[in-house]
C-alpha cells in the first residue's frame, strides 16, 4: 500500500608483547547505541502486547514484547505502515518474537533514513539483546527500506517479508514507466534525495540493483503481491527484482494473492494465510544461532578522532586507499567510499586508490610518496600489505621497516593523519590459525599499529574463526585471498564497525591531536621512500631507456607499469652506474617471460646475484621491487649493475627492465 500516499631476534619479545596487548585490551564497542535515545520508557500496548515508546534522535520508534521471548530475543522489523496487515506481527508475538518499528515513513528509504535504522538497530542489539539478525518486513514503499538496509547489512538479516513492495523509484512515485506514479511524492522523493529528476532517472541503487552481497549471504526473500498491481507493477518491480536475485545466486518466492477483493488498482489485497508465512518466518529466523561478533577483531587503541573532526567540521577530506589486489578489486574499498559518504553528508570526499594487485609493504613505502602523498592532504588511510607479504616470501625484518616507514613517512606529511592498518585472510594464515600460532606478517601489523596507536583490524583471524564457527566455509563462500562478494561484504562489515566505534561526536572547540612521532623500531626502516628517475644512471653500455614501454607479446601488464618511460636491458653484459644518496637502494622492474639475472654491488663491495624472474613471469609483466641494501649509512653512494648471463631454467631471456630506483 503506498498507504500514506611480524622475526628478527631483536623483535620477538615486542611481538608477543604486542600480540598479548591486543588480545588482553579491553576493547570499546563505541558509542552506546542508548546515546542516542531520547524520551524512552513510555509505554502502553499494541495489539495486547506492551509496547516500549522511544525517540531515536527526533523520530519516533517502539518495540513491542511478547509475554514469553524466545531465547535468543528473535525479532521482526516492520518498514512502514506499521498498523496494515498486523496478522503475521501478532502471530509471531504470541510465538515468542519481538516487533519494532521506526518511522521514518517520508524519507522513501533514502541514506539519511537508513543512519537512522542503523542507531535503532545497535539500541535493540547492544541494549536490549535483540538477536544479532532480524526478520524485515516490507510494505510498498516499505521495500525501499528493506533493501537499501539489507544490501548494506546482509550479515544482520535472517530473511525478508514483502508485500507488494517497491523496488524501482522510476516505477513508484516516478511514474516513468507503465505504473502511475505521484508526481507530488516524486518530487518530495528528490528533495530527499538531493537528486535532479536526471540524476534519479539514472540512480543505480535502487532494490533491484546490487543485489549480489545479499544473494552471497543467502537471505531469503518472500514477495506477496497482487497479479494485477498498477500502482506498484510487478513487471518493473518484484519480478525484475526475482530475475536479478536469482541470477545472483539468491533464493526468492513470490506468492501471488488472487482471493478476495483487489482494490487501489490492485495494490491492495487480503493475507490469506497469515499463519503460512509467520511459521516460515520462524523457520529462518529460530532458533537464533550466536555470531562471532566484529568486535572482538580490531583495536581501536589511539581511535580515529581526528578525520572525525575533519569529517563533522563539513570540509573538504581525503581518504586513501593503499593496498594490493584485495584493495584494487571492487568491493569493500567502494563499500566504505560509499558509508563515508552517506555517515557525512555534508562533506566532499576526494578518494586516492593506490591498491595496485601484487604489490605488498616494500612497494608501497618507496611508491608512498608518488602515489597517495603527493596528492596533498590526507585525513584517513587504509593500509593493507600481509596477503602480498606473505605471497612474495618477504622477510618479516624488512616487513617492520617497511611498515613502520610507511606510517612515520604518512605523519611527517600531516601529523594528524589517522591510519588503519589491516591484516587480510589468506590460506597461509588460516593454516597458522588452524595450528595455534600468530602468522608472522598479524603479529608485525600490530607490532607497528601498537607503536604508533594505530587501530587495526585482523580480518584473517576473523575469517578463520567464522570458518571454524561453521558461519561459512572457505570454498564455497569465501573462495579465494581475492575475496568473492561474501568476502568482501565481511571485509566491509568489519571495517565498518571499526569505523562506527571510533567515529562519536565531538566537541568542535577541541583541535586535533597531533601525534609526536615515538622512537623507531628500527632506524633503517623505510620513512623517507622514494622513486629516484632511471635517468640519473650512467649507462657504461648496453641499457637503453624506452620513452613509452610496453609489451611486444601478448603477455599481460599492470595499469601503471605500462606505456611509461623503461631503462631496459637484453644482454649479458649490459652494465650501469648509478650515484644516489640514502640508506636504501633498489630497483622496481617489471619481470616478464623473458627476464634474466642481475649482478650489483655497492660502493665497490661484494658482488652479488639476484634472479628476476618470478613464479608470475610467465604470463605477466609483473611489477616487482627488489631492495638490494636497507642498511646504507647516510651519504653519497655508487651502485653498480650489469646483466648476467646466467638465466632461470623457465625465462626466455636475459632482460631486465627498470621503471625506478628506489631510495631512502
Amino acid at each position: 500500500m503506498i498507504l500514506k500516499n611480524i622475526c628478527a631476534v631483536s623483535f620477538i619479545f615486542m611481538f608477543f608483547s604486542a600480540a598479548r596487548a591486543q588480545q588482553s585490551q579491553e576493547r570499546t564497542t563505541g558509542p552506546r547505541a542508548r546515546d542516542y535515545v531520547l524520551n524512552y520508557g513510555r509505554t502502553d500496548t499494541w495489539k495486547g502486547f506492551t509496547r516500549f515508546n522511544l525517540n531515536i534522535g527526533e523520530y519516533h520508534a517502539y518495540y513491542v514484547s511478547p509475554v514469553k521471548p524466545l531465547p535468543g530475543n528473535p525479532w521482526i522489523w516492520r518498514a512502514s505502515f506499521p498498523d496494515w496487515h498486523t496478522d503475521i506481527d501478532s502471530l509471531l508475538l504470541a510465538k515468542g518474537f519481538h516487533v519494532a518499528y521506526v518511522n521514518v515513513d517520508d524519507q522513501y528509504g533514502s541514506p539519511a533514513a537508513l543512519q537512522v535504522w542503523d542507531r535503532f538497530y545497535d539500541y535493540l542489539v547492544n541494549e536490549k539483546r535483540f538477536a544479532a539478525q532480524v526478520c524485515l518486513e516490507g510494505v510498498s514503499r516499505g521495500g525501499l527500506y528493506v533493501y537499501g538496509w539489507a544490501k548494506r547489512n546482509p550479515d544482520k538479516i535472517s530473511c525478508i517479508y514483502n508485500e507488494a513492495p517497491v523496488c524501482d523509484i522510476k516505477s513508484w512515485p516516478g511514474g516513468k514507466m507503465s505504473g502511475q506514479g505521484d508526481q507530488k511524492l516524486w518530487q518530495q522523493l528528490l528533495g530527499i534525495y538531493h537528486m535532479t529528476e536526471s540524476q534519479a532517472m539514472a540512480y543505480k541503487d535502487n532494490p533491484v540493483d546490487n543485489l549480489e552481497g545479499l544473494a552471497a549471504f543467502k537471505v531469503p526473500v518472500i514477495h506477496v503481491i497482487g497479479p494485477d498491481d498498477r500502482i506498484v507493477p510487478n513487471s518493473e518491480n518484484t519480478y525484475v527484482l526475482a530475475a536479478r536475485y536469482n541470477a545472483a545466486g539468491g533464493s526468492m518466492m513470490i506468492s501471488p494473492v488472487t482471493d478476495g477483493p483487489q482494490e487501489l488498482s490492485g495494490h491492495h489485497f487480503p493475507i490469506p494465510e497469515p499463519t503460512r508465512w509467520a511459521d516460515m518466518i520462524v523457520r529462518y529466523s529460530y532458533p537464533v544461532r550466536p555470531r562471532l561478533p566484529h568486535s572482538d577483531y580490531f583495536n581501536r587503541r589511539g581511535g580515529l578522532d581526528n578525520s572525525l573532526k575533519v569529517f563533522e567540521a563539513k570540509k573538504n577530506a581525503t581518504v586513501a586507499f593503499l593496498g594490493g589486489s584485495i584493495t584494487f578489486n571492487p568491493g569493500w574499498r567502494e563499500k566504505i567510499s560509499r558509508y563515508l559518504r552517506e555517515r557525512f553528508p555534508e562533506t566532499a570526499f576526494h578518494f586516492i586508490q593506490a591498491g595496485i594487485p601484487s604489490l605488498g609493504s616494500v612497494p608501497h613505502a618507496f611508491r608512498l610518496k608518488q602515489d597517495v602523498l603527493d596528492s596533498g592532504k590526507v585525513d584517513l588511510m587504509f593500509v593493507e600489505a600481509a596477503v602480498n607479504d606473505r605471497v612474495n616470501g618477504l622477510d618479516s625484518l624488512t616487513e617492520v621497516r617497511a611498515l613502520e616507514g610507511i606510517v612515520r613517512h604518512a605523519r611527517k606529511s600531516n601529523p594528524v593523519m589517522d591510519i588503519v592498518l589491516m591484516s587480510f585472510a589468506d590460506p597461509d594464515k588460516l593454516h597458522d590459525y588452524s595450528n595455534g600460532k600468530i602468522p608472522v606478517q598479524v603479529q608485525n601489523h600490530e607490532l607497528v599499529a601498537d607503536r604508533y596507536g594505530l587501530p587495526s583490524v585482523n580480518l584473517a583471524k576473523e575469517v578463520a574463526d567464522r570458518i571454524h564457527n561453521h558461519e561459512f566455509s572457505w570454498d564455497w563462500d569465501f573462495k579465494d585471498l581475492h575475496p568473492a562478494v561474501y568476502g568482501q561484504e565481511l571485509y566491509y562489515t568489519a571495517i565498518r564497525t571499526l569505523l562506527d566505534s571510533c567515529y562519536r561526536p565531538h566537541d568542535q572547540k577541541t583541535g586535533q591531536r597531533i601525534e609526536k612521532l615515538p622512537k623507531v623500531l628500527d632506524p633503517f626502516c623505510i620513512e623517507n621512500g622514494n622513486y629516484y628517475s632511471i635517468r640519473n644512471v650512467k649507462i657504461v653500455e648496453g641499457w637503453t631507456i624506452d620513452p613509452d614501454w610496453s609489451p611486444v607479446d601478448q603477455t599481460g601488464t599492470r595499469d601503471g607499469f605500462v606505456h611509461r618511460p623503461m631503462l631496459i636491458a637484453t644482454k649479458p653484459g649490459a652494465s650501469l652506474i648509478l650515484p644516489f644518496k640514502g640508506t636504501a637502494i633498489g630497483i622496481s622492474i617489471v619481470s616478464g617471460p623473458d627476464a634474466g639475472t642481475i649482478s650489483y654491488s655497492i660502493d665497490n663491495g661484494p658482488v652479488k646475484n639476484v634472479d628476476l624472474y618470478t613464479q608470475w613471469s610467465g604470463w605477466l609483466y609483473l611489477p616487482w621491487y627488489i631492495t638490494f641494501d636497507t642498511t646504507l649509512g647516510h651519504g653519497n653512494h655508487t651502485l653498480k649493475l650489469a646483466v648476467n648471463e646466467r638465466r632461470n631454467k623457465d625465462s626466455k631471456g636475459n632482460t631486465c627492465q627498470i621503471i625506478n630506483f628506489l631510495t631512502n
